[in-house]
């Protein structure tokens, strides 16, 4: 499956960010929203030269919401951002390479405990800022998964990523474009209403009749 939707995709190149920071940014302000107004938001932070972990910890919540007002419920994200990077200095005295120096099963228990982190943006953050083995599951992996019935739709999001890490290669490099394949053929095709199956959709051939 990987295979067709890179000969039909092409390598996807993601995660777009400037630095492990700014991904870190992209992850918790993507949730619920689409890509362009969290480019927006992470654009206005720029503007302000508040996008660091200091510059993050030391905006006050009702400066911060403002400026990534653009990404939805800001004053939730604003709240997300500020328990982040608080946490990040507290344990890591705001170093990400220090951070990131922990073992990947360790630090994604401790990112998990971070209120307003969930798998989906504790994964993002360690597969694409990190470049760390954790699989992204989202809903257009969801999507795909269940309706080709390889897992069935009570499956569990830790029980879909380890479906993947299980049987995958442990690569980096993969991970991320096969998230990336997924994210574009849910996009493209695989869509939450009216699926294009017969579309010319690269998984088509594996539907389970």
């Amino acid at each position: 499956m990987y295979q067709a939707l890179r000969d039909r995709f092409g390598h996807q190149g993601w995660w777009p960010g400037g630095s492990r920071f700014e991904t870190i940014v992209g992850a918790i302000l993507t949730q619920n929203t689409n890509w362009s107004n969290v480019e927006k938001a992470i654009g206005a932070l720029q503007r302000a030269d508040k996008l660091s972990p200091k510059g993050i910890r030391d905006t006050p919540l009702p400066t911060l919401a403002d400026l990534i007002r653009s990404s939805g419920t800001f004053n939730v994200k604003a709240k997300r951002l500020k328990r982040f990077t608080d946490w990040l200095f507290e344990n890591y005295d705001g170093d990400l390479g220090r951070m990131f120096a922990r073992p990947v099963g360790e630090l994604r228990k401790e990112l998990l405990a971070v209120r307003g982190i969930g798998p989906e943006t504790a994964d993002a953050i360690l597969l694409y800022a990190g470049e760390k083995p954790a699989f992204v599951v989202d809903a257009y992996t969801y999507r795909v998964l269940t309706r080709h019935a390889l897992v069935p739709e009570e499956t569990s999001y830790d029980e879909m990523k380890s479906l993947f890490e299980e049987n995958l290669p442990q690569e980096i490099p993969l991970y991320n474009d096969f998230h990336a394949q997924l994210v574009r053929v849910g996009k493209e095709f695989c869509r939450k209403s009216a699926p294009r199956c017969e579309a010319g959709c690269p998984l088509q051939p594996y539907l389970r009749r």
